[in-house]
């Protein structure tokens, strides 16, 4: 099957930075696929590369089997992507933006898909609204429906919720979901890791232009597998336990485990000590430990 985005020892160069250096990965049709990193990391760099805006000067990158360079009609038809800027004509209403992006793309008589986006986006009431006269989150909202106005099977969301309220948020990731089960291929870069780890299945991390992590959502987290478990309790704590202590905090004990099983142990040694557990917690690893421990990890 051919893959939805194929990147193959992709590098760019700005002057003296090195941007992208020799990525390499692919995203399977119909995935759900989180492209995570720091500011500077390279990410918009390489979106921007996918969407034909610049090119690599080195490396392969093809969407849905057409590259971008050689092909860069038939792979920019099958891509759509909403970039960080809000970027807009003030002179258009938010109907006449989405018509004006479908005519971009050679598409007539594209109402019905028009009215259905305005619809799931919220924008129903704003549809003859000047584009000026938009909040940032409404702005946000059209950017998104022009993204999707030629039906691309490979969406790339860059940063889509940044500085939006709730509602947007909420009501966005619920179309993005509907589009994903309909089979639609989803890029999504964000730093809310919550977003990610909650939305997508795999994930790629990025740093200084380099990949440092490509693996399944749980296998990422299952690298750093360690619980932190937090006791209060009656008495100190047993000397046999001592190695498994981080830190004290707030009158609690707090014991990072290697597994989940050793909660046992823990157990049975309060036992044989004879103490009382008056409040225990455990707190599971979550995206945002996993991406802080890597990005620290390669500054070693």
């Amino acid at each position: 099957m051919t893959h939805a985005i194929s990147i193959d020892a992709v590098s760019k160069r700005f002057a003296s930075l090195q941007a992208l250096n020799r990525i390499s990965f692919t995203v399977a049709q119909g995935e759900f696929f989180a492209l995570l990193g720091p500011n500077g990391a390279g990410k918009t760099t390489l979106i921007s590369a996918m969407a034909g805006l610049s090119r690599q000067d080195s490396g392969r990158i093809s969407i849905m089997g057409y590259d971008t360079v050689t092909h860069s009609r038939d792979a920019r038809m099958t891509l759509g992507v909403v970039p960080q800027e809000l970027v807009f004509d003030p002179f258009f209403t938010v109907r006449e933006t989405l018509t004006f992006q479908s005519g971009y793309f050679g598409i007539r008589n594209n109402d019905a898909w028009v009215d259905e986006l305005l619809f799931k986006l919220g924008l129903t009431d704003k549809a003859n609204t000047n584009m000026r006269a938009l909040s940032g989150g409404m702005k946000r909202r059209v950017m998104v429906a022009q993204a999707l106005v030629h039906r691309p099977p490979v969406i790339v969301l860059d940063e889509p919720t940044a500085g939006v309220d709730v509602e947007l948020r909420q009501s966005l990731w619920a179309f993005v979901k509907e589009l994903n089960q309909a089979g639609h291929t989803i890029v999504l870069t964000t730093h809310y890791l919550e977003e990610a780890e909650t939305l997508c299945s795999r994930i790629a991390m990025m740093k200084k232009g380099q990949l440092i992590a490509l693996e399944d959502k749980h296998t990422l987290l299952a690298r750093n597998a360690a619980r932190e478990v937090s006791l209060q309790l009656s008495a100190p704590l047993p000397a046999s336990l001592q190695a498994f202590k981080v830190r004290d905090q707030d009158g609690r004990h707090i014991l990072s485990l290697p597994d989940i099983a050793k909660l046992e142990h823990v157990l049975s040694e309060l036992r044989l000590a004879a103490i009382d557990i008056r409040e225990l917690s455990v707190h599971e690893t979550d995206l945002e430990q996993v991406f802080v421990e890597l990005m620290h990890r390669e500054q070693a």
